[in-house]
């Protein structure tokens, strides 16, 4: 990305989780989740600097026991990307640079995918980019699944946890799924936020509909980079064969 701004990655952490709490601290091959994610975010050379931002002081501790840059953040945060926003400030990251929201929970993160979700901002158009990849039709029908419908030149026209487009016509519709990484222009997550959740983000839990509903495009690049999003503890042991494989 020459002659691009500088580029910074920031995974929030919380530790309170509906589904599982504690999470970012569960052990996966002897070490914390979140410092797996952490590492392997470091692969993207990209990337000037990659720090973990939580509420919760046990997983701070632990970060910084493990060598992990961490910044302390507010506990009242409605969604990552406020989080993100606020260590951003934190770190005084100047507005024209591009922070990825770089999820917690995906242990088996490719660094590939970090620069997928970077290589939209060669264009000073783009305010934020995100991925997707192509997803079976057999999967797409997982609430857990979120599938995304593109325009011809690669915009999100409609992310949902609904199967999109539906096939009423046409039974080979190829689906994509949203891969959970989130690239802005600070200056544009600064307006994300200002924004404040949209009708359509509090009925699908989506936070990509907030930008959409307010007129804002979004990139899409499609990879075809595997991972696995732990949701569930049982999702642990499907990470760590993968980890242990990329050994």
């Amino acid at each position: 990305m020459d002659n691009s701004p500088d580029c910074y990655g920031i995974i929030p952490a919380r530790y309170r989780s509906s589904r599982f709490p504690g999470k970012p601290l569960a052990e996966i091959l002897g070490k914390p989740m979140f410092w797996h994610v952490y590492q392997r975010a470091l692969r993207c050379k990209e990337l000037k600097r990659v720090v973990l931002a939580t509420d919760d002081d046990r997983i701070a501790e632990a970060a910084e026991k493990l060598g992990v840059a961490v910044v302390m953040t507010a506990e009242d945060h409605p969604s990552g990307s406020d989080r993100v926003l606020e260590a951003a400030r934190l770190l005084a990251i100047p507005d024209d640079a591009i922070v990825i929201n770089i999820q917690g929970d995906e242990p088996t993160l490719d660094p590939v995918m970090l620069r997928q979700v970077l290589r939209p901002f060669a264009s000073p158009e783009i305010d934020v980019a995100t991925l997707a990849r192509p997803l079976d039709a057999s999967e797409a029908h997982s609430p857990d699944r979120v599938t995304v419908a593109l325009s011809k030149n690669g915009r999100g026209l409609y992310f949902s946890r609904a199967r999109i487009p539906y096939p009423y016509r046409n039974a080979g519709v190829q689906f994509y799924e949203h891969v959970g990484l989130y690239a802005f222009r600070l200056s544009m997550l600064q307006r994300f936020v200002d924004l404040g959740p949209s009708p359509l983000e509090e009925i699908e839990s989506l936070e990509m509909l907030r930008l959409l509903e307010n007129d804002v495009p979004i990139c899409v690049e499609i990879t075809d980079c595997p991972s696995v999003c732990v949701e569930r503890p049982a999702d642990i042991a499907r990470a760590e064969e993968i980890l242990a494989a990329d050994a």
